[in-house]
């Protein structure tokens, strides 16, 4: 366990406050939006290594009456806060990579040139 006190911790995190994060507001200040505006990869690298995965999705299809597997990978994003949710696919949206709500919490990318440009610039968690 680490403690740390320091005054302007607040003005530094100011998202950080009491409850559940999923359940108060989440918005990045002027100045922390000009941090993922001008580096916005490092912002969806550390979305991706602390709540996503890429993982390999298949399925099956019907070809000339045999049924062949099919493989491809794919990015998930899960948070149960909306805001965080938003902040990444707003960001998403601005490096062109096609996004899918899979569900209430989760974020797909599965468009072969989008999981490319996230190889490209997420890399494997560490």
């Amino acid at each position: 366990m680490m403690t740390s006190y320091y005054r302007h911790w607040p003005q530094l995190f100011p998202q950080h406050g009491p409850g559940v994060k999923h359940k108060r507001r989440i918005a990045l200040e002027p100045w922390q939006q000009a941090i993922v505006d001008a580096h916005p990869w490092d912002f969806i690298r550390g979305l991706v290594h602390s709540d996503g995965c890429r993982v390999t999705n298949w399925t099956t299809r019907l070809v000339d009456g045999e049924t062949k597997r099919y493989e491809y990978p794919r990015y998930f994003f899960t948070n149960l806060s909306a805001d965080i949710r938003r902040l990444y696919t707003d960001t998403l949206d601005k490096v062109g990579v096609s996004w899918k709500r899979a569900n209430a919490q989760n974020i797909s990318v599965a468009r072969k040139p989008s999981v490319a440009l996230m190889d490209t610039h997420v890399g494997p968690k560490h």
